[in-house]
């Protein structure tokens, strides 16, 4: 039976389906229209002379709403305007959690429901209809962006504190410095008791006994602290992550845990989770050990998702050359163990023609694919980022069992629907983003090429190659189809690259041309390959294939890292990165002249970035960090010794590469500190005093007590006080003073200096990452000791035990 775009009964008219997204596109009237060739003069006629520019251009402008009326219609009639329903159900999303303030769910609910009667109300005028359900759309995000903050309600430490816990073991991960980290579910905490405990923690020990599994009972003293708030503004927020992740606490084991028999019961919940958890672990355990080294730890991380173990040099070099992808359990890896099954599956069917030939062994294949990636799934671990693509993946898997093309834009849109809906907080973080913008930019740009190649003439015979020639040309397309499929998904997904990681991949086409090839047909296949034949004890050849592909995709990652550019990109603005996507989706959904649109758009994005101006200086949520931009691109620091994470997500934000180190001096002798504040050479520090003179003439103070700030009032422009009980000492308002407990309360600082008109003191402009009132994963910052002036807790003295 010939298969077609019908329901499956064989009708080989009916095409209007899913495949004509894929396939050739009707030639629209709005993107050729007909020119009608003129007549030849007649004799002792003239030529009519032949408008001006101005004239020709207040005509297309005078033509644009009709021509707008009839591609929208276009849209309408080919079915694109459901593609845009993710976009606005998105948009929905990101203006929720952008919202300066927590909305209620009763505003929410009332404007869908009365956005949903308008819409019923205008069912004659299509116009307004259409504008009236993307409302409906924007709003459905938004309430599901409201249920899921709902659902989750994290409960998350305030304080810093010390405390004895005894707890739930959830997750193991042996972590390449050697430590180990746990997950773990809090039953109870002594000295002090904590009165508002959260439920799961995350905490790490030097070592841990050899007995421990997932399910076991420890208990020891830990340091508790809550996630971070975002390094600067508009950047990562960790405690947003923690509280949809339901990690209410991070932290250490001061000491070892140490098992304990506990009398309290498990649920079969938790008993089903912690078998899980051991299977992974034991996995984990067993390709480390058989694979061996790093590309031991890269393999378990492949199939069971746990990436403690990988060295950070290696996790480095392959975001530098942009092939971290491969490590992360993505879109990617579903697909290589959903097609490698398929494949198998095909060719094991073809062995048996008589029954290949009565049944949709077809069918048959994707569903064993499906159970596959289902496991593939729960083994993995079942992150966030795995369900989304398992998710994609399954409809259109789908798809392929309901005779349905499954690579396809409405499948996309699908998949990306379902996923708003159960996950929204997705939508803000670089997987999500980076996944759909590289999916819908290949699937548009395989439909223009399928285009292309249909209006082509044809050719009446190919020509014939001789074996050699044959492998070549064969070896060429491969080569260009995997550098087309690079370069489109590397310029889909650069603009999100910049905005979350603040760099680029200057060698990432060269890169995974040299590495995907070990990935597609070592790495992953050997992985399928290696988890079937573990339960036999022969996975040991299979994962031996799989180290050495891996071992080569370091060796690349490692040999380009080391002669990669500079690819950091400085801070992007928010208004270009929300311009630039909005052309993106543009130009890769939109099927009819529309897609004129996302030019001036791009031009508009365009303009943004070049506008941009890059932050003077910048604080750290704890007061204890100062960084100021230098003239000559380096960045000086108020610290010897600055923490390496927050300094480099720093660099990367300034467009800087190195560092400028704090001149010190000898003790007690402040007045030479504020002299050498003069030279515009970075930050030089005294006894608990560090001041720096900006370019634009403002002088930049950090100092760790009220008392010293007080002495330089009268010079500095900027201070920044070390201590949560300091008050303002500076009399003078137009001083910006910036204590421990107002960066406590609203995060991390970024400062824009501007030279006054009138020579006097620079202006300052000043970006806080959080503001007031909190929204539910800041909330607990209004709890910690820093927030409510208070100096650090001190443990009691007390006789010992």
């Amino acid at each position: 039976m010939t298969e077609t775009g019908g329901a499956g009964m064989g009708d080989e008219t009916s095409i209007a389906d899913e495949r004509a997204l894929v396939a050739p596109r009707p030639n629209f009237d709005v993107l050729r229209p007909g020119r009608a060739v003129p007549a030849l003069p007649r004799q002792g006629e003239r030529l009519a002379a032949r408008p001006g520019t101005g004239r020709r251009l207040a005509s297309a402008i005078q033509a644009l709403p009709s021509v707008a009326a009839r591609s929208f219609a276009a849209e309408q009639e080919y079915g694109n305007t459901f593609l845009f329903v993710p976009v606005f159900m998105a948009a929905g999303v990101l203006f929720y959690f952008a919202l300066p303030h927590e909305p209620g769910f009763a505003p929410l609910a009332l404007g869908a429901i009365f956005l949903v009667s308008l819409g019923m109300a205008a069912q004659s005028r299509p116009a307004a209809r259409t504008a009236i359900l993307a409302g409906l759309m924007v709003m459905t995000g938004m309430l599901a962006a409201k249920v899921e903050t709902w659902r989750a309600g994290t409960q998350m430490i305030g304080s810093e504190i010390t405390t004895r816990l005894t707890a739930r073991v959830i997750r193991i991960e042996d972590q390449a410095s050697g430590r180990i980290r746990l997950t773990l579910d809090l039953i109870s905490t002594e000295r002090p008791a904590l009165r508002h405990a959260p439920q799961r923690i995350r905490i790490t020990a030097r070592s841990a006994p050899d007995e421990i599994e997932p399910g076991s009972i420890v208990k020891g003293v830990a340091r508790l602290m809550p996630s971070s708030g975002p390094l600067r503004p508009d950047s990562y927020d960790f405690s947003f992550k923690s509280y949809f992740s339901g990690i209410g606490a991070i932290g250490f084991f001061l000491t070892n845990p140490e098992l304990v028999v506990s009398a309290e019961p498990s649920t079969f919940g938790q008993k089903a989770g912690a078998w899980i958890e051991g299977r992974r672990s034991d996995m984990a355990k067993r390709i480390n050990a058989q694979v061996g080294g790093t590309e031991g730890a890269i393999a378990a991380a492949l199939i069971t998702g746990i990436r403690a173990g990988i060295p950070e040099e290696i996790n480095e070099a392959l975001r530098i050359v942009g092939l971290y992808h491969v490590i992360s359990i993505s879109g990617l890896h579903m697909a290589l163990v959903a097609g490698t099954l398929m494949l198998g599956l095909r060719g094991a069917f073809a062995l048996a023609p008589s029954f290949s030939a009565r049944h949709p062994v077809k069918k048959y294949a994707a569903f064993l694919a499906l159970l596959a990636s289902a496991f593939y799934l729960t083994v993995s671990g079942a992150d966030i980022a795995a369900q989304r693509s398992f998710l994609m993946l399954a409809v259109m898997l789908v798809a392929v069992m309901f005779d349905r093309a499954a690579l396809t834009m409405r499948n996309l849109a699908i998949s990306a629907i379902v996923i708003i809906l159960i996950a929204p907080h997705e939508v803000v973080g670089p997987s999500f983003q980076m996944s759909f913008a590289a999916t819908a930019a290949l699937v548009a740009a395989y439909a223009a090429w399928t285009d292309f190649r249909a209006r082509r003439p044809k050719r009446s015979r190919p020509p014939r190659r001789s074996l050699a020639g044959a492998a070549l040309h064969s070896g060429a397309k491969y080569a260009v189809g995997m550098s087309m499929t690079s370069v489109v998904a590397g310029l889909a997904t650069a603009l999100f690259t910049a905005w979350h990681f603040q760099q680029v991949s200057p060698l990432g086409l060269v890169a995974n041309l040299a590495a995907m090839p070990f990935v597609s047909v070592m790495v992953m296949p050997m992985a399928v390959i290696a988890v079937l034949l573990m339960p036999l004890g022969l996975d040991g050849p299979p994962l031996y294939v799989m180290g050495q592909g891996i071992g080569a995709m370091n060796g690349v990652a490692l040999w380009l890292a080391e002669r990669s550019a500079f690819d950091a990109t400085g801070a992007i603005p928010l208004a270009a990165v929300l311009v630039l996507t909005t052309a993106l989706a543009i130009l890769t959904m939109s099927g009819s002249a529309l897609r004129w649109a996302a030019m001036p758009l791009m031009a508009a994005g365009i303009f943004l970035l070049w506008q941009r101006e890059l932050p003077a200086v910048l604080v750290s949520e704890d007061a204890g960090l100062v960084a100021m931009r230098l003239a000559d691109g380096r960045v000086a620091v108020n610290r010897d010794r600055p923490r390496a994470f927050t300094l480099q997500n720093w660099l990367r934000a300034l467009d800087a590469g190195e560092t400028a180190p704090p001149a010190k001096i000898r003790e007690g002798e402040p007045d030479e500190t504020a002299s050498l504040a003069e030279e515009e050479a970075g930050f030089t520090c005294g006894e608990g005093l560090c001041l720096a003179r900006h370019a634009s003439g403002a002088v930049i103070v950090h100092a760790s007590g009220e008392e010293l700030a007080a002495a330089v009032c009268s010079r500095a422009s900027l201070i920044v006080i070390d201590d949560a009980t300091a008050e303002n000492p500076c009399a003078d308002a137009r001083i910006l003073v910036l204590t421990r407990r107002d960066l406590a309360r609203n995060g991390s600082v970024e400062i824009h200096l501007r030279p006054a008109n009138d020579g006097g003191m620079p202006r300052l402009f000043v970006r806080q990452a959080i503001s007031e009132p909190y929204r539910p994963w800041h909330e607990h910052r209004r709890f910690s000791r820093e927030a409510r002036g208070l100096a650090p807790y001190q443990r009691r003295e007390s006789r010992a035990d």
